[in-house]
């Protein structure tokens, strides 16, 4: 992910120790670092990493002004007068902070394990392997969904032949000595029964992608933590206690806007009264737009910012295909397409190969992808046959209905 994007921004005030004043400017954060620029001159009077603050907090300076101060190596960084309010931006800045901590630990630990060319490849296919699945998860979802439309069809059909029926009675004459078995005996008449209430289908489906958010609803200025769960039938957002704020059915979704490869707004529609809209920022954003895409192709909208990563950068490194390894520095097959072998000492050599047991493992996970890839396959024609035969079905009980509705009128 490109450094030089910027998350947001603040208009604020910094405290420069060196003339003892506060310097109007805007606070700038971006994936990896925060800045501060002066407003009258554009000096840049603050720059360093996220991975190097110890500390966020909101403090009083001098008992008057509400401050954010961040301790980085040992210095204490002082700014008030933040807009739309102090809140709202520690919120944000913490969130951040914290995911670059727990990615940096990650890093660390994946740099202190020297990992082989076999390990690199056997992480491409693990990615790969849990996208397939997760695309699986969401057919399946799919599938269910066109069953249940074409038992509510059959439903229909059963409730046309008894219209049928009776519609066949009422034109028969008085007279007429066979119309009473046309009727059911009350013997076999038998009410409808209730059906047994559906399960919640959140307590039984998977969980696509579960990550930490700061959420904004409609205009509220206050942007407070919480969660994003993915459903395959829809997503829910949770508030920072885990309590539910609001559950999106996929039909409920009018629209997804991507303002940037870490910030979307969610929207659904309503007449005569506001919309239903959430905001959401989150460092692992970029993990769940390619999801959000996969399950509402639809209804994404890749506004300015964003249209460079709705190109090339729509999932993590892990996941994606070819830009994989022109971007991964670190991986012993982009050296060796630059440099040749000639350049590479023996333990780079080394690290080249692809041991026995890396290649059983690598085996395996092939298999599983084919197997993957063969039943989603076979899920896909049986739902096409499932619309080919909804599609029929449904034309075939309009032209009852409009046939019935014809012998209704002539009966009145």
């Amino acid at each position: 992910m490109n450094e030089d994007i910027r998350i947001h921004s603040w208009p604020c005030s910094y405290y420069l120790d060196a003339g003892r004043q506060w310097i109007p400017g805007k606070l700038s954060l971006t994936p990896l670092s925060i800045k501060f620029t002066a407003e009258k001159t554009g000096e840049l009077l603050v720059d360093f990493q996220l991975a190097g603050i110890s500390e966020i907090k909101k403090e009083s300076s001098h008992l008057i002004f509400s401050s954010l101060t961040i301790l980085e190596r040992g210095t204490k960084h002082w700014f008030s007068s933040l807009h739309p309010n102090r809140n709202v931006v520690f919120n944000i800045l913490e969130h951040f902070w914290r995911e670059q901590l727990l990615s940096s630990q990650e890093a660390g630990a994946g740099a202190a394990l020297e990992s082989s060319k076999g390990k690199e490849l056997t992480g491409m296919l693990e990615g790969s392997q849990k996208r397939l699945e997760d695309t699986a998860k969401v057919l399946h979802s799919q599938g269910e969904q066109f069953d249940s439309i074409m038992r509510g069809l059959h439903k229909i059909e059963g409730d046309m032949d008894v219209a049928d029926r009776l519609l066949t009675e009422l034109e028969s004459p008085s007279w007429w000595p066979f119309s009473t078995k046309l009727w059911k005996t009350p013997l076999e008449w038998k009410p409808k029964e209730n059906p047994a209430p559906a399960p919640d289908p959140a307590a039984r489906e998977g969980i696509l992608l579960r990550i930490p958010v700061i959420l904004t609803h409609r205009a509220d200025s206050s942007a407070k933590p919480g969660k994003l769960t993915l459903l395959p039938s829809g997503l829910e957002i949770r508030d920072g206690n885990s309590q539910l704020v609001h559950r999106f059915e996929a039909r409920d979704v009018d629209d997804i806007r991507v303002h940037s490869p870490y910030e979307i707004s969610v929207r659904q529609r309503f007449i005569g009264r506001p919309d239903n809209s959430y905001r959401l920022l989150a460092a692992r954003m970029p993990e769940a737009i390619p999801i959000l895409e996969m399950q509402f192709s639809g209804k994404m909208q890749f506004l300015e910012d964003a249209l460079g990563f709705s190109g090339a950068g729509r999932s993590p490194p892990a996941d994606s295909g070819a830009p994989l390894w022109p971007a991964a520095s670190g991986i012993p097959g982009a050296a060796a397409s630059s440099g040749g072998a000639a350049g590479m000492g023996p333990e780079q050599l080394q690290r080249q190969r692809v041991t026995r047991e890396e290649a059983t493992e690598l085996r395996q996970i092939l298999k599983k992808l084919k197997g993957l890839a063969l039943e989603t396959e076979a899920e896909l024609e049986r739902q096409d046959e499932a619309l080919d035969s909804i599609g029929s079905s449904a034309d075939r009980a309009t032209l009852r209905m409009e046939r019935q509705n014809r012998r209704m009128r002539r009966l009145t």
